[in-house]
């Protein structure tokens, strides 16, 4: 076996890419990545009934976004069937595989009779000696397990865990209609691209000695194997669809950024001291097996959200910028055609990224930069929108008018003009003006606002709020 590290994720194409599956890919490209080796890209697509390009591209698609890179692949079983039967031959040349006659009704009678006398549910053997093919029978191929001793599993995690022999299956390696099963597959290709360290979650614990007695079979080194813990809801049930949003890219469409799902998935089952926030440098320096647990991961939305809303607060706002324009086309803020400004943008997303905890939030906050309110928070409007308010919001906009300076500076010299001749406070004033503007009462600053919209947009915010109260209220 080589030195090189190498590992691989191997998802089936049956469904998109969920979070349990990206946390696999997630730690399988953490460890080659440390190591220097190689990450492999594997489609075990022999379930050809559920297998569909569709996945295969949302798979593909998800570990994009996540940016985890593969070195190979991505590789497809379906294109290796003669390889899988290639190997199945020699385990009968050898002895260690044999033709089984049994039909799906037979074993399916047996299965019913060993369960209603407390039996395993174990094939019984009885084609195993076989000395002479059945006639007219297409024969499935099973693989001869030892029937003494004990098989260990040393794993990164787990320990050392063992299984009597005896209670290992004859597995099926070649159906009757001659497509290979994921035994066969899985360490086929695995010696075949020479893996070396085997990376999965425990729910293929069980799967782990068959395989390590098909590698004896076949006379090949065993690779090193981690099984890891599961990702539960907060009930302590599997995760699933019940527990919110489970594919990759659903956090996607909800404006999660894919370095705060990328910390999120790592933390699930892995530590390092008390850091919560890592960079992804940091993750590929620190990450190792002594660290990861051996108790399921419970999978906390709201951890997830406020580590979103960190990585959002931190970002270069040029980024958000780019990152928002989806959500603002998703959210009808603007049309799909529209071209907009990112300088422009990146000033409103500065205001606005300490708020915001995921993009969906930054884009319909957003919503007031780029059009004027269609109405006015009903409270908010009786409060501020008002004849005792009129005279203020007259003199302002009269001030903004005549302003050539239309920087922070000259915008608040106005403001402070206005209060000291008045003798009141900024918010007297600040309130009203900012109805106005957003149509209710939570904005960022003030001057920053009417910066950013600009001169004609304000002035003409202005206009209707004053248009409104008159109207309301004509003298």
């Amino acid at each position: 076996m080589t030195d090189t590290v190498r590992v691989r994720f191997a998802p089936s194409p049956t469904g998109f890419l969920h979070i349990g599956g990206a946390r696999t890919a997630l730690f399988n490209w953490l460890f080659a990545r440390r190591h220097k080796g190689a990450f492999i890209l594997r489609i075990e697509d022999t379930d050809t009934t559920r297998s569909t390009d569709e996945y295969i591209e949302a798979i593909i698609e998800g570990m994009r976004w996540l940016g985890l890179d593969w070195d190979e692949g991505p590789f497809r079983q379906t294109d290796r069937f003669d390889v899988y039967r290639s190997y199945a031959d020699r385990l009968i040349r050898d002895g260690m595989a044999y033709h089984c006659y049994c039909s799906p009704e037979e074993l399916e009678e047996r299965r019913k009779e060993a369960l209603a006398q407390g039996k395993p549910l174990m094939y019984d053997g009885r084609c195993r000696d076989l000395k002479a093919p059945v006639p007219g029978v297409a024969p499935a191929v099973r693989f001869r397990m030892p029937r003494e001793g004990r098989t260990v599993v040393d794993d990164m995690i787990k320990g050392f865990v063992e299984f009597e022999n005896w209670q290992l299956d004859d597995l099926i390696i070649l159906r009757s209609d001659n497509t290979p099963t994921y035994n066969l597959t899985v360490v086929v290709d695995d010696v075949d691209m020479k893996i070396t360290h085997i990376i999965r979650g425990d729910d293929h614990l069980n799967n782990t000695p068959k395989q390590i007695q098909l590698y004896k079979a076949l006379g090949y080194e065993t690779p090193k194997f981690a099984h890891l813990p599961m990702i539960l809801g907060a009930d302590k049930a599997r995760l699933s669809k019940r527990h919110g949003a489970t594919s990759v890219m659903a956090y996607y469409e909800m404006g999660y950024l894919p370095e705060a799902l990328i910390n999120y998935l790592v933390r699930l089952g892995w530590s390092f001291g008390d850091q919560e926030v890592f960079s992804r440098d940091e993750l590929i320096e620190h990450f190792s097996f002594e660290h990861v647990g051996k108790a399921a991961a419970v999978f906390n939305p709201e951890k997830l959200t406020w580590l979103n809303s960190q990585y959002i607060m931190k970002s270069d706002p040029a980024r958000l910028a780019e990152l928002v324009i989806p959500f603002l086309v998703k959210e009808k803020i603007i049309n799909e055609e529209a071209s907009v400004d990112l300088a422009w943008l990146a000033r409103a997303v500065v205001t606005l990224q300490e708020r915001a905890k995921t993009l969906v939030e930054l884009a319909s906050s957003l919503r007031y930069f780029f059009s004027d309110p269609a109405s006015y928070d009903e409270k908010a409007e009786a409060k501020f929108l008002n004849d005792k308010n009129l005279p203020f919001i007259v003199e302002l906009r009269d001030g903004l008018r005549s302003l050539e300076d239309y920087s922070h500076d000259g915008i608040e010299k106005i403001f402070t003009a206005l209060v000291e001749r008045h003798e009141i406070k900024l918010g007297a004033i600040a309130q009203p003006v900012r109805v106005a503007l957003t149509g209710g009462t939570v904005s960022p600053g003030i001057f920053e606002v009417i910066g950013i919209i600009g001169k004609e947009t304000t002035l003409r915010r202005l206009d209707k709020a004053i248009d409104r109260i008159r109207s309301i209220n004509p003298v």
